[in-house]
C-alpha cells in the first residue's frame, strides 16, 4: 500500500547556517502533484470552502485575543499564483484582522536603507494575520540572479533573515513560508493567457519574459535561499502549484495547522458585563 502523503513531506529540511544542501533539490518535487486532492476539482473546492470557514473562525479568535500573531509568506516565480492563493484562501476571512502586504522593487527611499527596513514595518501586530505577497526574500533572489551581490553579501543576508525571523518568533509571531512551485511549461501557458486575453493584459509585464530567460538561475537561487532559511520556527514548504485548486487547498491546510497549534481561545467574559440587561 502506497504511503499516504503528509504535509511535512513538503517541508524543506532544516540545514540553516547558510550552508548549501547537497540533498535538497526542487526538481525532486513534482509541480503537478495533487497529494491532498479529494478526487475531483469540485470536491477540492468544497473542501477548501470548509477550510476557509475554519480559517475565519480561527482568525476571529486571534483578533479577539490580541496576543499572538501569524505571518504567511508567499513566494514563487511569476504566475505561480500568489494573488490567486490570497483570493481563494481568505475569501471568508474578516478583513478586520487580515492584512496583505505586497512587495515590489524597492523605492529609492527603501533602497537607501538596509534591505529589511521596509519589511519590518509590515510585520503583523498582536491579533493580526498578515500575508506577505513576495517578501524580504526578493532581496536574496533578484540581486543574486542579476549579479548584484557577492557570495559573502548573500550569506550575510541569509543570516540576517534568520535573525529577523527569530526576532518575530520571539515576539509571538507564528511564521509559515510557502514556495509556490510551478513548472516552466505551466508558466508559459499562464503568460500566454495574459497576452491572449485583453482582460489580463494589465497583469503582463515585458520584464516577466526577461526573468523567464533566467529560469534556471532563479530555481538555483530559490533552492539556496530555502535551504539557508528554513528553520524550525520559520519553516519553508514546497507547494506544487501547477494545479491552482490544489495549491490553494494545500496552503489553507498548512495555515490551519499553524492556527491549531496556537490553541487560540476567546478572552474570558468581563465581570462588569454579568447581569446587564439592555432595555
Amino acid at each position: 500500500m502506497a504511503k499516504q502523503p503528509h504535509l511535512d513531506d513538503f517541508l524543506v529540511p532544516f540545514y540553516g547556517n547558510g550552508k548549501k544542501s547537497e540533498t535538497f533539490a526542487l526538481t525532486d518535487y513534482d509541480t503537478a502533484a495533487k497529494p491532498f486532492s479529494t478526487g475531483t476539482k469540485q470536491a477540492d473546492r468544497e473542501r477548501l470552502a470548509e477550510f476557509a470557514v475554519r480559517l475565519d473562525e480561527m482568525q476571529e479568535r486571534l483578533h479577539a485575543q490580541r496576543c499572538e500573531r501569524v505571518l504567511l509568506v508567499l513566494q514563487g516565480m511569476d504566475t505561480s499564483g500568489k494573488d490567486g492563493t490570497i483570493r481563494a484562501v481568505f475569501h471568508e476571512v474578516d478583513p478586520l484582522g487580515l492584512r496583505i502586504a505586497p512587495f515590489k522593487a524597492p523605492t529609492p527611499d527603501e533602497a537607501a536603507h538596509d534591505f529589511l527596513w521596509r519589511v519590518h514595518a509590515h510585520a503583523p501586530a498582536a491579533g493580526e494575520l498578515t500575508v506577505f505577497n513576495r517578501s524580504h526574500y526578493e532581496d536574496v533572489l533578484v540581486p543574486r540572479v542579476l549579479g548584484q551581490l557577492s557570495h559573502g553579501d548573500l550569506v550575510r543576508r541569509y543570516h540576517h533573515i534568520r535573525q529577523f525571523e527569530e526576532l518575530l518568533a520571539d515576539s509571538g509571531t507564528a511564521i509559515l513560508k510557502c514556495f509556490l512551485h510551478i513548472s516552466k511549461d505551466e508558466q508559459r501557458r499562464r503568460l500566454q493567457s495574459r497576452i491572449d486575453d485583453p482582460t489580463k493584459h494589465w497583469k503582463f509585464d515585458v520584464s516577466d519574459l526577461e526573468a523567464r530567460k533566467q529560469w534556471d538561475e532563479y530555481q538555483a537561487a530559490y533552492r539556496d535561499a530555502l535551504t539557508a532559511t528554513s528553520t524550525e520556527r520559520a519553516p519553508w514548504y514546497v507547494v506544487p502549484a501547477d494545479s491552482k485548486t490544489h495549491r490553494n487547498l494545500m496552503v489553507a491546510a498548512l495555515l490551519l495547522r499553524v492556527f491549531e497549534g496556537l490553541n487560540l481561545a476567546y478572552p474570558p467574559a468581563k465581570e462588569s458585563l454579568k447581569g446587564i440587561t439592555i432595555a
